[in-house]
């Protein structure tokens, strides 16, 4: 086991200075598949109405049509609407993710987190070579994701081998090529959480211990699921004030609930920046804001207290987000998002904390 670099941020073309990172998108996705999510040829695990058998229907003849096809200008509207498109949940070309990432370096960025674990394409060879060809630091993710995603055997896993497993990634490299992770996750969790994504979830905590690692995590789409989560993440033994909750801003949609899970000491992740539909295809109940609603919670969040336990970013995990595509691009953040922070108040300290010098502390070793 190779010895640990405290204090700094491991990417995947080594260890670095945080200073080194500048502005910090930390839950993105680089190089990632997550067309596991359509299954062939019945309804997506998270959408469909159930038969009096209890069995999703199918999806008729047309609509597989749909689900196959290229993302294009004609369909843009629909695929970015119900994501469940094969084509647009792959993100596979290192030559694309090389374009996108250099118009995010030449916009001000210098660093990003591809949140992608075990269960969505991780390529830690591939992101090097990205990272090389664009120059943005990358952090790569380790443990597992959802249970829709997870591989064969994963059941009779063991926790402990499990743990092992990403201290190997963290320490050691994944596999033989050398390429170290920087964090644990995103740890995927559904609604309620599967017995074998809580043993993973223990697992990580343990690894987190283990490594010094930081730990994200991947809620379930239920307001109770990002509390819940910490309890387990406390009774692990994990340490909350490393743990990064993910894609709030799909979760949690009241400020008494925010603050409740920031009394916990978690980083509050608000990564959906760009996606201003109210319309959610995981969850049709969901209350999601568009960036000025955004804007607004951290505002509350930092009046509050919170200022050093927030992260922004856009989880970009599908074609349609890329710019290639008719999409934001990685860029958005800086070229949308800041301006209008500014224009509603924000500092350039609360500013500079959100998008640099929080990212950086969460993503030191430990």
């Amino acid at each position: 086991m190779k010895k640990l670099s405290r204090g700094r941020v491991r990417t995947v073309l080594g260890d670095v200075e945080p200073s080194a990172l500048g502005h910090t998108q930390p839950h993105e996705h680089v190089l990632s598949d997550m067309s596991a999510i359509v299954q062939p040829w019945g309804t997506a695990p998270v959408g469909g109405t159930t038969s009096p058998t209890g069995i999703r229907p199918e999806f008729p003849a047309s609509v597989r049509a749909r689900v196959a096809e290229p993302v294009r200008l004609d369909n843009y509207d629909w695929v970015r609407r119900t994501v469940l498109n094969l084509d647009n949940l792959r993100l596979l070309s290192e030559q694309d993710a090389v374009e996108e990432l250099t118009l995010y370096r030449l916009a001000g960025g210098g660093a990003v987190v591809d949140s992608s674990p075990l269960g969505l394409g991780r390529d830690p060879l591939g992101l090097a070579r990205v990272s090389r060809g664009s120059g943005v630091h990358i952090v790569m993710g380790s443990g597992y994701y959802c249970r829709d995603y997870h591989p064969s055997g994963l059941d009779e896993a063991p926790a402990e081998a499990i743990c092992e497993e990403i201290v190997a990634d963290v320490c050691d490299g994944v596999g033989d090529t050398g390429v170290r992770a920087g964090l644990i996750g995103e740890i995927g969790l559904s609604w309620p959480v599967h017995p074998v994504e809580e043993r993973v979830l223990r697992a990580a905590c343990r690894a987190q211990q283990a490594s010094g690692a930081p730990l994200q995590i991947h809620p379930g789409r239920d307001p109770r699921a990002p509390r819940e989560a910490m309890r387990t993440v406390v009774e692990a033994g994990g340490d909350p004030g490393r743990v990064i909750m993910s894609h709030l801003d799909r979760t949690l949609w009241r400020a008494e609930d925010l603050l409740d899970l920031a009394a916990t000491g978690c980083y509050l992740e608000l990564d959906l920046f760009g996606q201003e539909s109210s319309y959610y295809a995981f969850n049709a109940d969901a209350q999601r804001p568009n960036d000025r609603t955004r804007v607004e919670w951290l505002q509350m969040l930092i009046e509050e207290g919170f200022e050093d336990r927030l992260l922004i970013a856009q989880d970009i995990c599908q074609k349609v987000y890329l710019r290639r595509y008719g999409g934001p691009g990685y860029t958005h953040i800086l070229e949308n998002v800041v301006p209008l922070m500014r224009r509603m108040g924000m500092t350039e300290a609360e500013i500079t904390a959100l998008t640099v010098t929080n990212p950086a502390t969460a993503l030191a070793m430990e």
